[in-house]
């Protein structure tokens, strides 16, 4: 696990972590539960999970970088409140503006060079995502949909705050922000915690394989994936969404959404392969 993955293998696991990702927005929905009791349980068993994979010594977590935890566990925090406040589409859609704060902040704080291929892509890639929601962004819902947009904000910071701290431990930052998420969450959960055999099992597997083993995918794809390019790879998120929807709800994309998805897949494909010519 050690050993630094090849370019090619590190937006396979970036990709393969969107892919977990995706399944969130449908779970989240099933667990009977508010927004801060589903943040509680599912960054509980992120750290137990991450736990029991790494048996990390004291001395490991303490090179977490608090910045990036404290920004990882809002972005959580808001991005479930906005799951849970407003509709699926909405909550993800709103989150999925993160890229273009990685645009615009990169160049700063990673010192990454801005590459117009990646601002083409991601703006083509977010236009074919806006055909997902033809019909299903909805009104009515703005608290929700403001805190959807304050989760992308903190969705573009955890992308590049977590690609700054491959040089120290990004693992140990993931760990410390579900931590915390958990600890923000318990006073406001407490009393309303309580749940059956399958509302239990929905909360597991949102915080081993949605969020556990997405995020140990995501950030070691960092270590070789810039913050941009990952940041539109992510946005194969929001594209199996309508996938997971249809097999767990019956809902049926429309051909809007068809649409959209392959427009993405296209930006993102298109953009991956610039990238690995470019690279030879």
């Amino acid at each position: 696990m050690s050993e630094t993955p090849s370019p090619r293998s590190g937006r396979l696991l970036v990709a393969g972590a969107a892919l977990l990702w995706s399944t969130g927005g449908l779970a989240i929905k099933l667990v009977p539960l508010d927004a801060v009791g589903v943040v509680f349980w599912r960054a509980l068993l992120t750290v137990a999970f991450l736990v029991a994979v790494y048996r990390p010594s004291l001395e490991r977590w303490r090179r977490a970088s608090v910045g990036t935890a404290i920004v990882y566990a809002l972005m959580i925090l808001t991005f479930v409140s906005a799951t849970k406040w407003t509709t699926a589409a909405n909550a993800i859609f709103l989150q999925y503006t993160g890229p273009f704060y990685v645009l615009a902040l990169g160049p700063w704080l990673l010192k990454e060079t801005f590459r117009k291929a990646d601002a083409v892509a991601i703006a083509v890639a977010l236009g074919g995502m806006s055909l997902f929601f033809v019909g299903r962004l909805e009104g009515g819902h703005l608290a929700g949909n403001l805190m959807g947009v304050v989760s992308g904000v903190f969705f573009g910071l955890t992308v590049l705050l977590l690609r700054r701290d491959q040089s120290r431990d990004a693992m140990a930052s993931v760990f410390l922000g579900n931590l915390l998420a958990a600890a923000i969450a318990l006073p406001f959960a407490w009393g309303n915690l309580a749940l059956d055999a399958r509302g239990f099992g929905v909360v597991a597997f949102l915080g081993v394989v949605q969020m556990g083993v997405a995020y140990i995918l995501f950030v070691r794809g960092l270590s070789v994936v810039p913050a941009a390019e990952a940041s539109l790879l992510g946005m194969l998120e929001p594209t199996f969404n309508p996938l997971w929807a249809f097999l767990g709800l019956g809902e049926r994309p429309s051909g809007w959404a068809l649409l959209g998805g392959g427009i993405v897949l296209a930006a993102v494909a298109g953009r991956t392969l610039w990238g690995s010519r470019r690279a030879r």
